[in-house]
């Protein structure tokens, strides 16, 4: 597992472009650097992951982003991966995305425009889906957005709700999970500006507020959340890309600092990193700068554990780079890659 100085990350790559599955790696504590110790291929695109502690310890998963749509669990006490019982079924084609409420998995299919729950046993295997809820609608794109596509789903920061960003309807469910049936229902639908494209949302470390990453067109929407109601209230948008830059940017993953001040956006298209200034309130989001990636489609971004450093994955030149943060400006400084092909998320012990 590593020693004493060192701590643990995941690299989800894709397979069929030349991917190596699941990549562990060890995190030196004083450099952020990581040092590969083992991989597994035995799932066919394991795009994200997520980890869990079970009764015997972590638990790693991943989502195969396939046509047939499945999720699988891995022991990640050794080098390796090594997977725990089957893959599972997810009823939902191309899954992007899953997180953890209730005692369930939960996938959120982009291919059919659903969310998934999936029991997750005393071992930590995930059994069959015990509820599917799709989505309806569409928006303005008349290529992205003929019908819904799932493309995040996870819990808020009091654990009484679950949210699905869809890319394809131009909005945000907020559902309520039954723990004990394993029923996800929808509570309400919040409408985003239509032809944004909402890919993924990350909340304010106090809670009231979260911000969503628009892919279609480059910008945050922020949002007032109220998690006694279960409400999500867009109030004001800011773009993720500077004045004047040219093409689609196409972004894909953003992260809050852990003291609440700083916004991260990938950009794809530019290559770069968007850092954002929130003000005391997370209500106002300023585009502060932007810095490269470090390679060629940042697909993820990711803070540490410390919340020092930040990690692209940048999928299409096979790698994933680390950043020292300046606390006080929040721009990122590249300090390190590691070699990972067609890499898509990277995640934390």
């Amino acid at each position: 597992m590593g020693d004493k100085g060192s701590g643990r990350a995941y690299i989800g790559s894709f397979t069929s472009a030349g991917g190596r599955g699941i990549i562990a790696a060890d995190v030196d504590a004083a450099t952020g650097a990581l040092t590969e110790t083992g991989a597994s291929d035995i799932v066919a695109d394991p795009s994200y992951l997520a980890l869990a502690i079970a009764s015997g310890g972590p638990v790693l998963y991943a989502v195969s982003e396939t046509p047939e749509g499945a999720v699988a669990a891995f022991d990640v006490r050794g080098a390796a991966p090594e997977p725990i019982g089957a893959q599972v079924a997810v009823c939902g084609a191309g899954p992007t995305h899953l997180a953890f409420a209730a005692g369930h998995l939960l996938t959120a299919n982009y291919g059919s425009g659903s969310v998934s729950v999936l029991p997750i046993r005393n071992g930590g295997e995930p059994a069959a889906a015990s509820g599917v809820l799709q989505h309806e609608g569409a928006g303005p794109d008349p290529e992205r957005q003929r019908g819904p596509h799932a493309h995040q789903v996870l819990p808020d920061p009091s654990g009484r709700w679950v949210l699905g960003v869809d890319l394809g309807t131009d909005s945000v469910r907020i559902c309520s999970l039954d723990g004990e049936t394993g029923e996800l229902a929808q509570h309400g639908e919040t409408a985003l500006r239509p032809g944004t494209g909402p890919r993924h949302l990350a909340f304010h470390p106090a809670g009231g507020h979260a911000y969503v990453l628009g892919e279609l067109e480059p910008t945050v929407t922020v949002c007032r959340w109220d998690a006694a109601t279960g409400v999500l209230e867009p109030v004001g948008e800011t773009s993720v890309v500077p004045d004047g830059t040219d093409g689609p940017a196409y972004p894909s993953e953003l992260v809050v600092s852990h003291d609440g001040r700083h916004l991260w956006a990938a950009n794809r298209g530019p290559d770069h990193i968007a850092v954002l200034a929130l003000d005391e309130t997370g209500e106002r989001a300023e585009l502060i700068t932007t810095v490269p990636c470090g390679g060629h489609w940042p697909r993820d971004l990711a803070l540490d554990p410390t919340g020092r450093r930040l990690y692209a994955a940048n999928e299409r030149s096979g790698d994933v780079t680390w950043f020292d943060i300046d606390p006080e400006t929040g721009v990122p400084r590249r300090a390190g890659s590691l070699t990972a092909p067609a890499a898509a998320c990277v995640i934390f012990a």
